[in-house]
Formats: C-alpha cells, structure tokens, sequence
C-alpha cells in the first residue's frame, strides 16, 4: 500500500487552500469563544473546575492531535480518520471509524447553530431561538456551496472578529478582578468549590472534548490544501494548542467572576447556556454581554459551517469508496465543493439543531451525545497509527508509534467511560447501525484504499 500523490486532489477537488486558511477551517470550527456556550454546563458538572476541565482536555487531545499528525502525513484524503483506518486497520475498522465519526461531524454543527441560536434569542428575546438557528443553517450552507476560497475568506474576517471581541473580554475581567476581587476563590477554577473531584473533572471532560472538535477537520481538507499533508499536520498542532490556551484563559476568568454556586447551575439546567452571558452582564456590564452575544452567534454560526464543510467531505469520500451512495461524492464543477454530500449533511444538521432549539433541555442533550463518535473513531485513529507505521511499516520508533498513540488510546477510553449514560447509549446504537450497514455490504466490492 503506497502513500497517495499529493499533487492533485482525486475526483475533482482543488487545492486552493494555505496554511493559513486551514487554520482559519479549524479555528472557525473549534471557535476562539467555544466554552461561552457550554461554561454553565462545565460549571455544574465539575463543581465549579472548569479551568482544570480545559487542562485535563488540552493534554487528551493533545495525544489524538499528534496521531492525526502521523496518520495525514502516511494517508493524505480527505476522508481523514475514515481512511486513516482503512490504511492502518483494514476496511471494517476503517469503514467503522469514518461512521462513528459521521455522527460527531452531523452533530456538532447542530449544537453549534444551537449556541447562535441561543445567543441571538438572549438578544432579541421576542424570535424564537429556533427561528435564528434556521437563519443560520440557510446562510451558512449557502456560502459553503460557493466553494472553500470563499468561505474561507469570509471566514477569516468572522475570525478576527472573534479575537477581538475574546481579548475586550480578557482585559475587562482583569480590570474588574483588579478592582473588586474574585466573587469565588482565586484558585476555585483549578480546584472546584467545596474541593476537588477527579471522577467530576473527567465527566466534564467528555463534554468539554466538544470545544475542541474542529483540529481533527482540518484532515479533511487535505485534498484541497497546497502543501498538502505537511500543511495540515502544522495547522492540526497549532490549532490545539491555541485553541488550549484561550479555553483555559477565558474559563477562569469567567468562572472567577460567576455569581452563581455550580450547584444552582446543576439544578436549573435551562439556565446553563446562558450563564456565561449573565457573568458578563453581572460582572461588567450589559454592553460586554451583547458584544459577546453578537460575536458568539456570528462565530457559532461559522463554526457551524466549517464542521458543516469537514462532513461533506466525509460522506464525500465514504461515497467515493463505495462505503456510502455514490452519487455522494460528485464534484459541482463551477464550485469544486461535493455539492450533494454538502446538502445532505445540512439537512440532517438541521433537524437535529431545530428539535434541540424547541427544547428547554436541548442544549444539554444535544452537548451530552454530540462527543461520543468523535471519542470512538479517535481510538480507531490510534490504533491506525499502530497499526500502520509499527505494524505494515515496522517503524523502529517505539515512542511515536506505539507508546504515544497507545496513551491516546487508554485517555480516550477513560473519556468514554466517564460520559454520561445517555451518550453511550447512542454511541451504542450508532456503532449497532454501522455494524449493520458493514454487514450487508460484506462481499461488495469497494475500492481499494490507496
């Protein structure tokens, strides 16, 4: 099994993509101000460690951010752990990884229209929340059928904004601490209220594994990028680690400044996406709160279309491979976008996004299930790397190859013994109805990965 060319994306995608923009792919994804919608649900969860849940996430994912790294670099598609699995794994496993992947791709955009949804709505209370996630879908999808560069570069203006309005909060709280001091304890961020919970940083992990979900897209877009799988192993690594550093900059600042206890938060579960909202509005002021809520809708909504984007081009090549309907991977010729894939993975977003808006308890089902696919093909994707550099390569590199994936393996697992009942329940069932359609399609043939 040979590495693919890199010179030229397979059935019609173009390379148009820098580094830069595949930084801005990740960093519309991840979202600088990612932890503004799930602050209040990371509160409750941790008792009131939020700052040592980003910790504890940056260091997991960090160890899934260097075998992505490892694995563009063997396998450079688009199909990213998809083929990855197939490469290192086999077909079963690597038509299993690219299905539990689909679901944390399908989903994660729903909860990010959600979140613009939700922060839009706290400004014009008189819409229905639905109503503004709707907005967004059809706004956001319309711009990624125009193609990568033009998303891309509306995007990177979306970004910037995102930063500034991120470093306005940032200096506004340290002002405000200056002045008045932390309404809880300087260090409760790191250790919780009422003392620290080992077993509750790690359950909020699952959750907080959402804020991050965004490096991994940047796979990807391999076949579109110019530098190919050297570009995207640099934008994958960079993104987390930025990504890191803000999460846990702005959780404890807010935290410091957060009026409520995490176990109010824990008993009004209605109130848990907003709490970030109110801190600002309590702590320093109505303006800040609308800047935040306006920068938070614009940003999520973007997020949404980057991760909207990273699952078209999922069903793309799971199509392209026969593991999928084939008409899934055409290629709009004017566009160079899989416009078909595009569509379908925004209608099924968008269902997913209005029933969760329609709902008071909405943001915390949606948050509790959206990770567990991400963290079951995250292990596939260790194992790839395994699989393929000590196995079928016999790489004599012990550390990259074996000890730093298998470490990934065992914090990812731990991840998902610790996520809540219901997200393994339909992690469950998603894996059932992989397991099913690999069934049936056992003897069919597919091609061969490359």
């Amino acid at each position: 099994m040979s590495e693919l060319n890199e010179q030229s994306g397979p059935a019609g995608l173009r390379r148009s993509l820098g580094v830069r923009d595949l930084m801005v792919y990740g960093l519309l994804f991840i979202a600088p101000m990612a932890p503004v919608g799930v602050f209040g649900v990371l509160d409750a969860k941790s008792h009131g460690a939020v700052a040592a849940v980003y910790l504890v996430a940056t260091v997991a994912m960090g160890f899934t951010a260097f075998s992505y790294a490892q694995m563009v670099r063997a396998v450079p598609q688009a199909g990213s752990v998809f083929a990855y699995a197939r490469a290192g794994l086999g077909e079963g496993p690597g038509f299993i990884a690219g299905w539990m992947a689909l679901l944390d791709y399908l989903l994660i955009p729903a909860v990010a229209y959600l979140f613009s949804g939700i922060a839009l709505n706290s400004l014009v209370p008189s819409v229905s929340r639905w109503v503004w996630t709707v907005a967004a879908v059809l706004v956001t999808t319309a711009l990624n059928l125009l193609g990568v560069r033009t998303a891309a570069a509306v995007g990177f203006a979306v970004l910037a904004l995102e930063i500034v309005v991120l470093a306005v909060f940032v200096v506004s709280a340290v002002v405000v601490l200056a002045r008045g001091g932390a309404v809880r304890g300087w260090w409760t961020p790191l250790t919780g209220m009422g003392g620290f919970s080992l077993t509750a940083v790690v359950s909020a992990v699952s959750v907080a594994v959402l804020s991050y979900l965004g490096f991994d897209a940047i796979a990807s877009f391999v076949e579109e990028a110019v530098g190919a799988s050297e570009a995207v192993a640099r934008a994958v690594l960079w993104c987390l680690a930025l990504a890191g550093l803000l999460f846990v900059a702005q959780t404890y600042l807010a935290a410091l400044l957060e009026p409520s206890t995490p176990q109010q938060l824990a008993a009004d579960p209605a109130a848990q996406g907003s709490a970030f909202y109110r801190t600002v509005d309590v702590s320093i002021g109505h303006w800040l709160h609308t800047l935040v809520a306006l920068s938070k809708a614009v940003g999520a909504a973007f997020a949404a279309l980057a991760g909207q984007a990273a699952a078209g081009r999922l069903l793309f090549a799971m199509g392209r491979e026969g593991r999928l309907p084939r008409a899934l991977a055409g290629v709009d010729r004017r566009s160079g976008v899989p416009r078909l894939a595009l569509l379908t993975a925004a209608s099924v977003t968008l269902v997913a996004a209005v029933w969760a808006a329609r709902r008071d308890d909405g943001l915390d089902q949606l948050t509790s299930v959206v990770n567990v696919g991400a963290l079951c093909a995250f292990v596939l994707l260790h194992a790839s790397v395994i699989g393929w550099y000590a196995v079928r390569q016999g790489s004599r590199d012990v550390l990259r190859h074996v000890v730093v994936p298998a470490l990934g393996v065992a914090v990812t697992v731990a991840v998902i013994v610790e996520a809540s009942g219901t997200a393994q329940l339909v992690g469950a069932g998603w894996l059932a109805v992989g397991l099913m359609v690999l069934l049936v399609q056992r003897g069919r043939p597919v091609s061969p990965a490359r």
